[in-house]
């Protein structure tokens, strides 16, 4: 009777054990970083420059719909500024966690 109580409660363990285990994430997919998300929004683009292309700073907040709000575009290009302004205000990004309201800073470099 001892070794069958025993072996009911190591059997409970090994069964409590398997299902911590166990990735009850596997079906979803993880989000893309911030980073690569506002890259593919301006991946599109019909500027014709040079190999290395332009580059600007943007400076821009989530505000409570996880929206993106240019705050700044750095850029010595006016048009560069003015496409980029366009494409990413109120994009809505994918993220787990976020805080509404904090500045973020990207570097930006668009090529042909």
């Amino acid at each position: 009777m001892k070794k069958l109580s025993i072996t009911l409660i190591a059997a409970m363990l090994f069964a409590t054990g398997s299902i911590f285990a166990n990735d009850f994430t596997k079906g979803k997919e993880p989000a893309k970083s911030l980073s690569a998300q506002i890259g593919a929004m301006l991946k599109q683009n019909s500027f014709s420059f040079d190999e290395d292309g332009k580059t600007a700073e943007v400076v821009f907040i989530l505000n409570n719909e996880k929206e993106i709000v240019v705050l700044s575009v750095n850029g010595a290009d006016d048009s560069l500024d003015t496409f980029i302004k366009g494409r990413l205000n109120y994009q809505e990004v994918e993220m787990d966690t976020f805080e509404p309201g904090k500045k973020y800073a990207v570097q930006v470099r668009i090529t042909a």
